[in-house]
C-alpha cells in the first residue's frame, strides 16, 4: 500500500497523491549552452523522462534557461546552490526551484526564494544530500542520517512557517542502508512527497545495483512518488534503470514482463539469439503483458501457464503458448516470428479494453 502524500504539480506533472511515480534525470552540459542542454533534454524526453532538472550557476545560465524552457518537451526543475538569487531569476519561467539547504543561505534568503515561488505557484524541492549538511546540525549530529533528518525537518518546517507548503523532499544518501533508513524514518515525519534517489552512486553498473536495492525496497514499503537513478555519464541510461526498477518491483508496470531461463547445458537451442531480437523488437511495447522464452522443456511448459504469450524450445523445434494453451509447434527457425505475431495480437486486445 502506497503511503497517501500530498500532491504538487511541476509543470504538466502530478507528484504525489494517487499520480503515477514520475522518472526523472539531470542534464549534465554547462546550461548556457542553450542547444547541447536542449539536445540532452531530448534525449531524456524520448528515452521516457518526465522531469528534467538543470543547474544555473551563473547570470548566463538564468538568462539561457529561459530560451531552453521555451522549447523543451518536458518540465524543468531549476537546480540551485550557494546563490539564492539565481532562483529568484528563474522562479519566473520554470516549473519547480530545487535547493540544498546546506549551501542555499539563511532564513531571509529562503523567504525570498519562497515569496517569488509563491507568486507563479511552483513547488520548491528540498534536496538534502549527506556530502551538503548544514554546518550545525553536522557539528550537533555529525554527517549521518540523524543529522540529514533534522536538516530536512527545519528547513520543511521552515517553509511551512512562510505559508509555503507545495514541498518535495529527497533526502540522498550516497549507501544503501543510509538511503533506506533516511527515507524510512523521514516518512513518519511528514506526509510531503518523497524524490527518491541514491545520490553519486558510482557508473552503471554500481549505480544500477545500489538504485535497485535502495530505491526498489522504499517503492515496495509505500514510499516514493517521483525517482532518480543518478549514473555517472549516463542519461537514457538513467531513464531505463528507472522504469525497470518500477516494472520488475510490480510497482508501476510499463511494458513487457520479460522471463527467460538462465544459460545451463540444458539448453537445445539458440536462446540468447532470440532473447536479443525480442527485446529489440519490443522495446516500444508499454502494454504490461508476461511473456515467456523458455530454452529447455525442464521449467518451459510450467513458466507459459502464468504467460500472456510464451515460446517453449525444444531440439530442433518449439512450442508457442498463449495463456496456458499451446497454439503452434514449429521450427526452432520460426519460433521467434511467429511469437512476435501473437504478442501483437495481445497488445491490440490490451489497448481495446483500455
Amino acid at each position: 500500500m502506497r503511503y497517501k502524500t500530498k500532491q504538487i504539480r511541476v509543470g504538466n506533472v502530478l507528484i504525489g497523491g494517487d499520480a503515477p511515480i514520475s522518472v526523472q534525470s539531470m542534464t549534465f552540459s554547462k546550461t548556457h549552452d542553450i542547444n547541447g542542454t536542449l539536445e540532452q533534454i531530448n534525449r531524456l524526453y524520448f528515452a521516457g523522462a518526465n522531469i528534467v532538472r538543470c543547474a544555473v550557476l551563473s547570470v548566463e545560465d538564468a538568462s539561457c534557461l529561459e530560451e531552453i524552457k521555451k522549447q523543451s518537451p518536458l518540465p524543468i526543475v531549476a537546480d540551485i546552490h550557494f546563490n539564492y538569487k539565481h532562483a529568484l531569476r528563474v522562479a519566473k519561467f520554470v516549473d519547480a526551484i530545487r535547493i540544498n539547504p546546506g549551501n542555499i543561505g539563511g532564513k531571509d534568503k529562503i523567504r525570498e526564494v519562497v515569496k517569488a515561488c509563491k507568486e507563479r505557484e511552483i513547488p520548491i524541492r528540498i534536496g538534502v544530500n549527506s556530502g551538503s549538511i548544514e554546518k550545525e546540525f553536522e557539528e550537533k549530529y555529525g554527517n549521518g542520517i540523524e543529522a540529514m533528518l533534522k536538516s530536512a525537518e527545519y528547513n520543511y518546517k521552515l517553509l511551512e512557517d512562510f505559508d509555503f507548503t507545495d514541498i518535495a523532499i529527497s533526502l540522498k544518501s550516497s549507501n544503501v542502508a543510509g538511503t533506506l533508513q533516511g527515507y524510512r524514518a523521514l516518512r513518519k515525519m511528514c506526509d510531503y512527497p518523497f524524490h527518491l534517489g541514491v545520490t553519486e552512486a558510482g557508473t552503471t553498473f554500481h549505480a544500477t545495483v545500489k538504485s535497485a536495492m535502495a530505491l526498489g525496497n522504499l517503492l515496495l514499503e509505500g514510499i516514493g512518488d517521483t525517482m532518480r537513478v543518478s549514473i555517472t555519464g549516463e542519461l537514457e541510461e538513467e531513464i531505463k534503470v528507472a522504469k525497470a526498477i518500477l516494472q520488475d518491483s510490480g510497482v508501476q508496470p510499463m511494458g513487457l514482463n520479460i522471463i527467460s531461463c538462465p544459460t545451463c547445458g540444458r539448453l537445445q537451442s539458440n536462446l540468447v539469439a532470440a532473447i536479443k531480437v525480442i527485446e529489440d523488437k519490443t522495446r516500444h511495447i508499454k502494454a504490461p503483458l508476461n511473456v515467456s522464452v523458455m530454452g529447455c522443456v525442464v521449467n518451459a511448459l510450467g513458466e507459459a501457464k502464468n504467460a500472456d504469450v510464451a515460446i517453449a524450445f525444444g531440439k530442433g523445434n518449439g512450442l508457442i503458448i498463449k495463456k496456458g494453451e499451446v497454439v503452434a509447434r514449429l521450427k526452432e527457425s520460426e519460433l521467434v516470428e511467429r511469437f512476435l505475431q501473437e504478442l501483437d495480437e495481445e497488445v491490440k486486445k490490451y489497448e481495446l479494453s483500455r
